[in-house]
């Protein structure tokens, strides 16, 4: 969604680690609070740099506040918490 607003990727990687750390710059990097259990998952690293979230606000002005929060429940770190598609596509967002 945040692509096809701005035309530039949200996140631009040039790595495995360096996509990583550019999602984690924009929504935190994942910990017991963001995401409860993700300690436990063999890939984690307690030793990742730590960010905290970005406002989505910041990151794409062009959005309104439906479309914000459309896109904070796309970016949600908890797969258990994170937007569904049915509910994604109910979402009072709309396009123009």
């Amino acid at each position: 969604m945040a692509e096809m607003i701005t035309n530039k990727p949200l996140f631009p990687g040039d790595s495995e680690i360096g996509q990583l750390f550019k999602i984690f710059q924009i929504v935190g990097t994942p910990n017991e609070t963001l995401w409860p259990g993700v300690s436990s998952y063999p890939e984690y690293k307690s030793t990742f740099p730590k960010w905290k979230p970005q406002n989505i606000a910041d990151i794409l002005p062009e959005l309104d506040d439906k479309g914000i929060d459309l896109m904070n429940k796309f970016l949600t770190l908890d797969p258990d918490k994170r937007i569904t598609i049915k509910e994604a596509i109910n979402h009072v967002f709309e396009t123009y």
